[in-house]
């Protein structure tokens, strides 16, 4: 609390001044994490007693606990504050989450005090998933160890981007500066594979206070800022979802004939009063007629606000549906993958049934495959085909207390989603035994499950059906030879001007074609997708499918889509042409339009470009995402040195030496 308002304080004036100041103030939610014994609940104790957020019969009983529990012999244990349970403070470690709450005046905080032990991992990843910040403590005895390993995993996994390691007991090992540098060392080759995006080292004692809240006077070798005033100025803003509006509807408010509301609390972005709105899974469209908060009608709402909407038009919305921007949609999908924590002394059984909870939606769930487990030790995925597994083959395809894998989730009925990564509040789920009604995983979706061209299908049920129409007839019937051309480049290339002047030659010439074009088919068939790479990759396969069956029917094929993977070309060619022989299909000719990027941005048709630049696109081939060249396409044109019609030409001329025409 500032000196001005502590002078002030008896004043009605200054009471308004201190509420407002507190109101203002954002809160940071974090959590403590590390192995047994590394000081956890003595760090947050040692922060709530130097911060001065103690009171004095409070403090008084810890004092005199400290005289029974405290395992130092001193007089002052800090751990006492937060160790609640009589069971904790018997054994001196910490079994359940602790939940603490202070304010500086800086900003307020709510710290999750999470166990050390193996067996409450999952306790452990439950205080973690509504934290921004994770402070992780190692035991400067012992540097980084196995649960260190298993925590930061955790946490990187759970959707958390800043991490503050605290080197703890550093008066222990004399102070030594060298101590603390091979810890860190150890810890960012560590974590290298992890999520972080920022790491703050910090030596401390929590026991005695140093680099807590004060800075130390036994380690001058350290002139970076106190953990306190870390905590006090991460921005972790950066890391929340403003972009993607999602309400879920709790509940549905009909008070009379005349009035149809639907409560909830907006889960990301913000929801704003006239914007278009798509139901979901139903895809009815309305737009949003009025917002009430609880201080009553607003224009907008943010996230975290709990509101009650009212619609322009009665569209069928209820309890567990999702509404969303119509341009800004999540995926809605029966199946997924995810990462769970399995959390559960009863292992899990492939093929169970069980209750899944996601945002406000409850439906039954089938875990039905699980694809690897991860060794959090060494961050290897063990999965069920690997060799050095074989006399395990039974554990790798069940999760026991603690694990964590990667699993295929199947669901009754269609829900609305994110992946985990982008939006927490929408990529997160449990699964519940459906008879005791015991938590029994925690799950985080990672997308949708992204098809592949060599994977058996879901069913089992069927099988493939042979026309009694042999290719040749077809050929015969349309004088022509099936193909499919690939026309892949950056944005401007001149792929979509090309291709229709293309198919305007071929029909003008009697031969029957057909143009696949990237934004057309993402107002249809693909609708559901966004520009990731695992959707980019789910796109391109379905155009593949697409192109292939046309070309089943005699006809040629021209695509114009970016498909900057070379990946999924391979995937595509192998689609298309694999099956030539035995359906009919005809080549695979990928035409690359390799003009240059300063080219494409300067012609930018489609405003894209400028958008990319701008950040009103995120993820955009050639600006921040990569455009893979490809290697052996089958022809090669410079849209910079040719116009379109010697393009059309050129790609003419090859069909014609491949036979494809005449």
């Amino acid at each position: 609390m500032s000196n001005k308002i502590i002078d002030n304080i008896d004043t009605i004036e200054g009471v308004a001044a201190y509420l407002k100041q507190h109101e203002e103030k954002d809160l940071l939610r974090l959590l403590t994490c590390g192995s047994v014994d590394d000081g956890k609940s003595t760090l947050i104790g040692r922060l709530l007693y130097d911060s001065h957020m103690i009171y004095e019969d409070q403090l008084a009983a810890v004092m005199k606990d400290s005289k029974v529990h405290c395992p130092t012999g001193d007089d002052f244990d800090p751990a006492l504050l937060t160790d609640g349970l009589k069971a904790e403070r018997e054994q001196g470690i910490t079994i359940d989450v602790a939940y603490r709450y202070f304010s500086t005046d800086k900003r307020k905080f709510i710290i999750a005090d999470c166990p050390g032990h193996e067996q409450y991992t999952r306790n452990m990843a439950t205080g973690a998933s509504n934290c921004s910040l994770a402070v992780i403590l190692i035991d400067a005895r012992y540097g980084v160890i196995t649960q260190t390993c298993r925590h930061s995993f955790i946490c990187s996994l759970l959707g958390i981007k800043h991490a503050a390691v605290a080197v703890n007991k550093m008066d222990l090992v004399g102070w030594d500066e060298q101590v603390f540098n091979k810890i860190v060392r150890d810890y960012k080759e560590m974590a290298a594979r992890l999520g972080f995006t920022d790491i703050h080292f910090i030596p401390v004692s929590a026991l005695k206070g140093d680099n807590v809240v004060n800075p130390s006077e036994n380690m001058p070798w350290y002139d970076d800022v106190t953990l306190l005033h870390h905590l006090e100025h991460v921005n972790v803003t950066a890391t929340e979802n403003l972009i993607d509006m999602r309400y879920p509807v709790q509940y549905v408010i009909r008070p009379d004939l005349n009035f149809r509301g639907y409560a909830g609390t907006v889960a990301s972005g913000v929801l704003r009063k006239g914007a278009q709105v798509m139901a979901l899974p139903s895809r009815k469209t309305s737009r949003i007629a009025s917002i009430s908060g609880p201080g009553g009608a607003l224009d907008e709402a943010p996230a975290g606000l709990a509101a009650v909407v009212t619609l322009e038009d009665e569209i069928d919305v209820s309890r567990g549906d999702m509404l969303a921007p119509v341009d800004n949609l999540p995926h809605v999908e029966h199946e997924f993958e995810a990462m769970l924590v399995w959390m559960h002394d009863t292992p899990a059984e492939l093929g169970a049934s069980y209750q899944l909870k996601h945002s406000t939606r409850t439906l039954p769930a089938v875990l039905t495959d699980i694809r690897y487990r991860v060794d959090v030790n060494t961050m290897r995925k063990i999965k069920p085909d690997d060799p050095a597994e074989s006399a395990n083959a039974a554990k790798v395809k069940e999760l026991q207390l603690n694990d964590i894998a990667r699993c295929h989730v199947t669901l009754h009925r269609p829900i609305a989603f994110d992946p985990y990564q982008r939006n927490r509040h929408t990529g997160a789920f449990i699964l519940v035994d459906r008879i005791t009604h015991a938590t029994v995983a925690a799950g985080m979706i990672l997308d949708r499950i992204v098809a592949d061209s060599k994977r058996e299908p879901v069913s089992r049920n069927i099988s493939h059906s042979r026309s009694l129409v042999k290719p040749a007839q077809r050929q015969a019937l349309l004088g022509q030879k099936p193909c499919t051309v690939w026309l892949t480049g950056l944005s401007g290339s001149g792929k979509s001007t090309i291709a229709r002047e293309m198919e305007k030659h071929l029909i003008e010439q009697g031969r029957l074609c057909m143009v696949l074009d990237g934004d057309n088919i993402r107002h249809g068939l693909n609708r559901d997708l966004g520009f990731s790479a695992e959707d980019r990759s789910e796109n391109i396969r379905r155009i593949a499918e697409v192109a292939r069956l046309f070309n089943e029917a005699g006809v040629i094929v021209i695509t114009a889509f970016i498909s900057p993977y070379r990946k999924d070309r391979q995937s595509a060619r192998e689609i298309i042409a694999g099956t030539a022989e035995a359906a009919g299909a005809g080549e695979f000719v990928e035409v690359w339009l390799k003009t240059a990027l300063e080219v494409c941005q300067k012609r930018d048709p489609k405003g894209l470009y400028a958008k990319a630049g701008s950040g009103a696109i995120v993820a955009f081939t050639g600006v921040t995402d990569p455009y893979e060249e490809p290697m052996h396409a089958e022809l090669a044109i410079d849209t910079a040195e040719k116009s379109v019609e010697d393009s059309v030409a050129v790609i003419l001329d090859d069909l014609a030496k491949r036979i494809v025409i005449k």
